[in-house]
């Protein structure tokens, strides 16, 4: 399997001023931003098939941005990163898909949140009740899977 090519630097600096735009670090919480050296690093490593996708909601940002989105002042990198979202499109889901799922992998974002910080598994997690009657438009719905 071919490697994922890496980020160049342009990309890497726009991606961690965005990422700490969309989650910022909090006092109140204890928590770190999306920023976070550890958790930028972790991003990095996880780009994997979506490279190509990050690559494209980059440049729209650089775009939207009118140059570097890292060199804006924080209010106008709000303002741009909001823009980028009202577009939204593949690009930009994975994009933000690889910085959630990369936040909520540190240990210091599940203890911010109350969590134990270790997988589901062997200990698993209580989960509350809720209504079951949601389903039921989904056993009501004809089967779609090939038998």
């Amino acid at each position: 399997m071919p490697a994922t090519p890496a980020l160049t630097a342009a990309e890497a600096r726009d991606l961690r001023a965005f990422a700490g735009t969309m989650i910022p670090a909090s006092d109140r919480y204890a928590a770190p931003g999306a920023d976070d050296e550890a958790i930028f690093s972790e991003i990095e490593r996880s780009l994997g098939r979506d490279r190509e996708d990050i690559g494209l909601a980059l440049g729209r940002l650089s775009l939207l941005a009118g140059g570097a989105f890292a060199d804006l002042p924080a209010d106008r990198r709000l303002t741009v990163a909001n823009e980028l979202r009202a577009e939204g499109g593949a690009p930009l889901t994975a994009l933000t898909r690889v910085i959630l799922l990369c936040y909520y992998r540190d240990d210091r974002v599940m203890r911010s949140l109350g969590q134990e910080p270790r997988s589901p598994f062997p200990l698993g997690h209580v989960v509350e009740q809720g209504d079951w009657s949601l389903l039921d438009p989904v056993k009501k719905r004809a089967p779609f899977y090939r038998r």
